[in-house]
């Protein structure tokens, strides 16, 4: 305690000691102190893998720099219609109430009651006697159980808020991570379907050699078993595409079916995301993320509770008062009117150790807590110099895999008119043309993961969400000024 505290002598009269126990109350809290970020887990200056790059990204909407616009759409849709989202808005709410009910505790509670009664037997009077009374009862908050209940019941609110912050950053770059799956599907079904085309002019092709006897049954069976593998990916690929669209559809809210006809009706290749992504200091990238700043709230409500539990060790004051009249007619019901005040302080003196272990079991929550918000400090570190690297590596992966297919691609239109030609054997065409669809799928793969590497940096550097309103972010800004 910031103040200390007086014993009281045993009280003369109910007022006296009233005004005694006035004088004790504004103790500071039990709590213990909410410790810096810099003293829970060191934090680096700079990034150590991940090179600062020119690039500054729109954290609010970085979705917008992939310029798909379905990926706009649908983030938009989530934002508003995810039903994840709902059930967390609805926990920021009960977090809310709560801290409403806790608020109540500091002031008085006040009872009214009224009643009417009649005696009955031989002696009866005939009067009915009405009774009208308030009762009144108010904790005087000495030692910080009332504020610190309140100030626990504020951190869940942050903490509710910044959990509900940290679900929208993670479900909107699930979308958008959905969306550009759902783009390289498409585009390796289509190329699937180009490449069956051109296989069934090879197996025609082989069968008319074959008719002319140039070539044996073999080419033949090349041919057909070429083009039946291609075939039989084909609807793997629809499957998996049907997939991915119907996950889309969970996410923003909506039965499946809308989302797969605006992919077929809408085709587009794989976003392309910028490269060179501009990154904060790691101390900033902490402070925007929400997780980190969810954890560092779940704390101080533990850290509270701590306080709370200790403050049942100390003595508990109490006034409470009655008003209260009665008559035998509502004319002269408020004739007379008598009362009384009283005032108490109450010490425990033994319970068996059942407050201790209140004490231990909300310092083992709060030691939890301490270790649940050094672990988010890490996790995000960790994502973001990961992230950054994977688009770095990404993107010189998609540059030599562009040149492998226009290798492969030349190497194919050669080998299909040389086949034609007579010059060169089946087998020869069947490893030129297989090269050429294993370059041009892994290409896409290859631009699909750098755009969802992309997505991945953003995510980790906190972009995606936005501040609920009533989450007392407030608090938390003005708590970090001071550390």
């Amino acid at each position: 305690m910031k103040d200390g505290y007086d014993r009281v002598a045993p009280p003369i009269s109910g007022g006296v000691l009233a005004i005694a126990i006035l004088a004790l109350a504004g103790c500071a809290s039990l709590a213990p102190e909410q410790p810096a970020m810099s003293s829970v887990q060191p934090v680096p200056e700079q990034w150590v893998l991940a090179e600062p790059g020119a690039t500054d990204i729109p954290l609010e909407r970085y979705w917008v720099m992939l310029e798909d616009p379905l990926v706009e759409e649908f983030v938009g849709r989530a934002r508003a219609e995810n039903l994840d989202l709902v059930q967390a808005v609805a926990r920021l709410r009960a977090a809310r109430a709560f801290l409403r009910q806790a608020r109540a505790d500091r002031v008085p509670t006040v009872n009214a009651s009224g009643g009417a009664r009649r005696d009955v037997g031989d002696f009866a009077a005939d009067d009915v006697l009405l009774s009208a009374g308030l009762d009144a009862a108010w904790e005087i908050d000495l030692f910080g159980r009332i504020d610190g209940s309140i100030d626990a019941a504020r951190s869940d609110v942050e903490a509710a808020g910044y959990s509900l912050g940290d679900l929208e950053r993670v479900i909107v770059a699930q979308v958008a991570n959905q969306v550009v799956t759902a783009r390289s599907l498409a585009e390796q079904l289509a190329i699937a379907r180009e490449t069956l085309a051109n296989q069934d002019d090879n197996l025609q092709i082989a069968r008319w050699r074959n008719q002319a006897g140039l070539v044996n049954s073999l080419d033949v069976e090349q041919a057909r078993t070429q083009r039946a593998q291609t075939a039989a990916s084909i609807p793997q690929l629809e499957s998996n595409l049907v997939a991915v669209a119907n996950s889309i559809s969970t996410l923003i809210g909506e039965t499946p079916g809308r989302v797969y006809r605006a992919l077929e009706e809408a085709p587009r290749s794989v976003p392309v995301p910028p490269i060179d992504v501009a990154l904060a200091v790691p101390a900033d990238t902490l402070r925007r993320r929400p997780d980190v700043s969810a954890a560092e709230a779940g704390l101080a409500a533990d850290l509270e509770r701590v306080g709370v539990a200790r403050t049942q060790l100390f003595p508990l004051a109490r006034l409470s008062g009655t008003i209260g009249t009665s008559a035998t007619d509502v004319g002269s019901l408020f004739d007379l009117v008598t009362g009384n005040v009283f005032a108490s302080l109450s010490q425990l003196i033994f319970d068996g150790g059942r407050v201790r272990g209140r004490i231990e079991g909300a310092q083992a929550a709060a030691d939890g807590s301490l270790a649940a918000w050094r672990q988010s400090i890490l996790l995000a570190l960790e994502e973001v110099e990961s992230a950054a690297v994977d688009l770095d590596t990404s993107a010189e992966r998609v540059i030599a895999l562009a040149e492998a297919t226009e290798g492969a691609q030349n190497a194919a239109i050669l080998a299909r008119s040389q086949y034609q030609a007579g010059l060169i054997d089946f087998q020869r065409l069947l490893v030129a043309e297989s090269q050429l669809l294993g370059t041009r799928n892994a290409l896409v793969n290859a631009e699909a993961g750098r755009a969802i590497a992309f997505i991945s940096l953003a995510r980790a550097l906190g972009g995606g969400w936005s501040v609920p309103d009533g989450t007392g972010i407030e608090q938390s800004a003005a708590r970090e000024s001071t550390q």
